[in-house]
């Protein structure tokens, strides 16, 4: 009895540290994408080899893990499904994303991917995907918290003001502002996708498959998209070597596979409510180091908008696991499938 219980500690223990791992890499990984993108390289160029190279180190995993898991024939509706998880997912989300971040700061980026559980409140109910009972107090719960987390990144967006350390040259208040909205518009395509994912999971319930199939198809249609658009695929006006562009790929990509898998495993053994908590990990690493290497400067003011925002999404999550307690059996499996994280490289 007692080894048994010193083997589950030391396993919650080892899924933490594991997840906060995680969430650390992904912050480090956008504070140094920073200063790579102000060099002039091209957000679609990144999406387009990163998703690319996400696709090849995934695919081994789906060959070896999901392969008694493909459905016999692949429909028009599903190749339909996965074409918009791609093109949603992969390309407009992550060019956004990374616009978005250029414009404003790693901390911000990392910040309003918290909205993203309360968002998928509203689309899932709008939708009739989620229950919503106004008599019920954790459907009150939810959308008090989804209010705290749209009030906390606003409140975040204004008050960390674009402020550069002395000698830099001063931000663009416009580009700032331009920089907010594709991020909420990032987060909103996001919490469509998600919902997306969990109805095609449903129908083709091989999550590995399905990350690699829309990181090569949404190469495929970034590629596309920049060559329409410039004229033609390549990194942009560069000041630096391919060379570190080139590792960077590479990194990107491996994170975002290690990442996937790990918090796959995770899910597996803990369920999608402990994947989530572990969000914010990502916003406050992201601004530490954000003040540490790239003198960013964080504004006390904002502090408060991250508590608003972490509470919001506690707040979602808590009203999320206690319902799940109470829902019929049916219901309860669509209102957890929803909350799955994407299995889409970020």
């Amino acid at each position: 009895m007692a080894a048994t219980v010193a083997a589950r500690w030391w396993e919650d223990a080892a899924i933490s540290v594991g997840m906060v791992a995680v969430q650390l890499a992904g912050a480090a990984y956008m504070v140094v994408l920073t200063p790579i993108l102000a060099l002039g390289l091209d957000p679609l160029f990144l999406v387009t080899f990163g998703s690319l190279s996400t696709g090849i180190l995934t695919l081994p995993f789906a060959l070896n893990l999901d392969r008694n898991k493909w459905p016999s024939e692949l429909s028009n509706r599903l190749i339909l499904e996965l074409v918009v998880l791609s093109l949603g997912g992969v390309t407009v989300f992550q060019a956004l994303m990374l616009d978005g971040m250029k414009k404003t700061s790693p901390a911000i980026a990392s910040a309003m991917l918290n909205l993203a559980p309360g968002f998928i409140f509203v689309v899932a109910g709008c939708l009739r995907f989620e229950r919503v009972d106004l008599k019920c107090r954790y459907t009150r719960a939810k959308i008090v918290g989804t209010l705290l987390c749209l009030g906390g990144a606003i409140t975040m967006s204004i008050l960390q003001s674009p402020a550069t350390p002395q000698g830099r040259r001063s931000p663009d208040l416009a580009a700032w502002v331009v920089g907010c909205l594709c991020l909420l518009g990032a987060v909103l395509v996001l919490s469509g996708t998600i919902i997306l994912q969990a109805a095609t999971l449903i129908r083709f319930p091989a999550p590995f498959t399905l990350c690699a199939m829309t990181s090569l198809i949404g190469a495929l249609l970034t590629g596309m998209f920049q060559v329409f658009t410039t004229g033609r695929l390549g990194p942009g006006t560069l000041q630096i070597s391919t060379g570190i562009i080139l590792s960077l790929v590479f990194v990107g990509s491996l994170v975002s596979s290690v990442s996937i898998m790990y918090q796959t495993w995770v899910l597996e053994k803990k369920g999608p409510v402990l994947v989530s908590l572990f969000s914010p990990t990502q916003t406050m690493g992201s601004a530490i180091f954000s003040a540490l290497f790239l003198g960013r400067v964080v504004q006390p003011a904002s502090i408060l908008g991250m508590l608003f925002l972490f509470s919001g999404l506690y707040a979602v999550l808590w009203a999320k696991k206690k319902e799940g307690h109470v829902l019929p059996p049916a219901d309860r499996v669509v209102a957890d499938d929803i909350e799955k994280p994407l299995l889409l490289p970020r």
